[in-house]
């Protein structure tokens, strides 16, 4: 055991170290080049407000990839197609049945076409065309329904491009928060050299053992490990973002601009106004309840009858006879309304009154995950004044104060390195946090249709 603490196998023990520690700093300096951030000065006085990371040119701002996504996303274009072809559908339905061409040709006395044209008056050939008539009303509420079936269709294509965009900036925001997080735990490894440099002194002096030593190494190796998963949770948010925006997967890497703390000027109130007037979910449940209205006034109308008008030209001998013609008109009477009509109607009837319950429960939903983002926000927002005014300054100061408690002799290491795990993980549950309050303004935004990250910008 006195062998431990003799000279050469401490130089070994140095050497080693400072192996290591170079791998370290490789590492470090090679990721800042990857997500465009500068390390930032992580003392005390500087602890309440979280540094800013510049960043290169090759940023890519949100707005830039949402109206990629907007314009490029196939399940966008696919519900964007499908709207137009429901417009063009009440046009078809309100319009008149096409109307009917005949001939007709009667022989007298052989099967073969026109014998006995000449040698008898009931040989003849005639021309007609019959026109079905719907009973007065029913093209017209056929029309209205179709038209509210394309309204419907434009709510559910509203409906996917916001939620397509919602995901677009959720991905983005995480990716953001993981880049800050990032130049977070490059700049961190400041902090644990000091850490690792304190041990070494006090091994050097003889107050300390090997064993701090190796737990800070061994703290600095976990560093490590976390970058790497975050540079694998980062090539995951990349390849679904350009999912979304149909982007190649062999394209650039997106770099996410700074992410920071939106202002949420409207109350619950104004949101869910907005959102009972705005949301394509409610509006699309409101539509089928006018439509299934249209539908059981239209069972009504079936009660009544349609129509058929014809029209004949015949002609036989012309040097003997001359022309006729004929006008006709027929009636479809609905004589099996027991059968037909009646549960019909019962149908139509029974089709509103489930439409009207999916409308409120439709409206029910939005309002429940409506008031779900906003408390997400509002308690985000609490915490994160929290972080910025009393944990991040408290904890930071408590850090450089066991630094220098630990060097003199007066607190032992773990401890100091228990005080270093908090400043990691604080700062980056603050930018976690910030993050998810972004995602739940979002989700604000998908609901309400009301644009709060471009008015919280302005102001």
């Amino acid at each position: 055991m006195s062998a431990l603490y003799g000279e050469k196998p401490r130089n070994k023990f140095l050497v080693v170290r400072l192996l290591c520690f170079g791998v370290l700093l490789g590492y470090f300096a090679q990721a800042p080049k990857t997500f465009g951030q500068e390390q930032t000065d992580r003392s005390v006085e500087v602890a309440s407000a979280p540094q800013q990371h510049p960043h290169s040119e090759a940023v890519v701002p949100l707005q830039d990839l949402l109206t990629e996504a907007e314009r490029n996303n196939p399940q966008i274009q696919a519900a964007r197609l499908a709207w137009e072809a429901a417009k063009q559908v009440p046009s078809q339905v309100s319009t008149l049945p096409d109307p009917q061409f005949n001939v007709q040709q009667v022989n007298v006395g052989s099967p073969r076409p026109f014998a006995g044209y000449t040698n008898s008056d009931f040989a003849y050939i005639g021309l007609g065309v019959s026109q079905d008539i719907p009973y007065p009303g029913k093209l017209r509420l056929k029309g209205e329904i179709a038209k509210r079936d394309a309204d419907v269709v434009q709510q559910q294509y509203e409906s996917v491009r916001r939620a397509i965009l919602a995901e677009v900036k959720s991905a983005y925001f995480q990716l953001a928060y993981l880049s800050k997080t990032l130049g977070i735990l490059e700049s961190d490894g400041d902090l644990l050299q000091q850490v690792e440099k304190a041990a070494d002194a006090r091994y050097r002096s003889g107050m300390g053992n090997q064993q701090d030593l190796l737990q800070a190494q061994l703290q600095q190796t976990k560093l490590l490990r976390e970058i790497t998963m975050h540079h694998l949770e980062v090539a995951k948010l990349e390849a679904q973002i350009k999912q979304y925006i149909s982007r190649s997967q062999s394209s650039p890497d997106i770099e996410p601009s700074e992410i920071s703390e939106t202002a949420l000027p409207q109350t619950f109130e104004e949101l869910l106004s907005a959102a009972q007037s705005q949301n394509p979910e409610i509006s699309a449940a409101e539509e089928m309840v006018e439509k299934q209205k249209l539908q059981v006034d239209l069972a009504h109308k079936d009660f009544y009858p349609d129509f058929n008008v014809q029209f004949m030209w015949q002609r036989t001998d012309p040097t003997q006879f001359r022309a006729y013609y004929m006008l006709g008109a027929g009636v479809r009477v609905p004589i099996y309304r027991g059968r037909k009509q009646r549960p019909e109607l019962a149908e139509a009837e029974a089709q509103l009154n489930r439409s009207r319950s999916e409308s409120e429960v439709q409206s029910q939903q939005v309002a429940f995950e409506l008031r779900n983002s906003y408390d997400t926000q509002q308690k985000t927002a609490e915490l994160l004044k929290i972080y910025r005014e009393g944990l991040l300054p408290q904890v930071r100061a408590g850090f450089q104060a066991g630094i220098a408690a630990y060097q003199n002799n007066r607190q032992d290491f773990q401890a100091l390195l228990a005080s270093f795990l908090d400043v990691l993980n604080l700062d980056e549950d603050y930018w976690k946090s910030i993050a998810e309050r972004e995602t739940a303004l979002a989700r604000l935004e998908q609901l309400t249709g009301l644009s709060l990250h471009e008015e919280g910008a302005k102001r």
